[in-house]
Parts: structure tokens; sequence; C-alpha cells
């Protein structure tokens, strides 16, 4: 079954860092592809990490050198480190689950980044 929990979102001044968790099932982890997305304001969902099911880490151009995907697999525990914040970086940040049997959302964490 696949479960997924955000938390570690918040508000930081330009320039700082913060590391969103997500809890997943071990189901999950053995079964699908991971991945952190975002959705600013007006704007679509948009791919920012992911973590392919054979251990490759991809990120977008966009926070490249700036945000980190990884996992602690014995605590079932997929992070997001996000150092260097831009003002562009605020949107609400999902976690996604892709599966053989569809794809899944955790329910977000609000990421505020200012001035």
């Amino acid at each position: 079954q696949v479960q997924l929990q955000e938390s570690g979102g918040g508000s930081v001044p330009a320039g700082g860092s913060l590391k969103l968790s997500c809890a997943v099932s071990r189901w999950t982890f053995d079964n699908c592809g991971m991945g952190w997305y975002r959705q600013a304001p007006g704007k679509e969902r948009d791919l920012v990490c992911a973590l392919d099911g054979d251990g490759t880490r991809r990120c977008r151009q966009f926070v490249k050198g700036r945000f980190t995907i990884s996992q602690d697999y014995p605590k079932n525990i997929l992070f997001l480190q996000m150092n260097s914040l831009k003002t562009e970086d605020t949107a609400v940040y999902y976690c996604a689950a892709y599966c053989i049997g569809g794809n899944h959302w955790g329910q977000g964490t609000q990421v505020t980044v200012s001035s």
C-alpha cells in the first residue's frame, strides 16, 4: 500500500536551507520510483528531483547544485535537502511515488522563501 506523508516545510529567508521529509511505506520504496514536485501559485506542478528504482538521482537544472534528493531506506524516509533557497523556490512541495498501478501523491508541504 502506498503511503506518503511530507513534513519539513516552512518559511526561510533567501539563501537559507530547508530539509523536506517524506515518510513512505517499505512497499513503496521497494516497488516504486520516487520524486519531489512543486507547484507555485498559478503554475503547473513541476518535477524538482527524482530517485529512480535503480538508485539514479536526477534534479532539474533550475535546482541543480542547490537541491539533493536522498533516502534513508531503513527508516523509509525520502528527503529533499534544499540549500541556497531563492524566492522563486516558493511553492507547495509534493512527494510522489511512481508505481506500476499508478502515481501517488502526498498532501504537500508549503515552502516560502522571503527576500
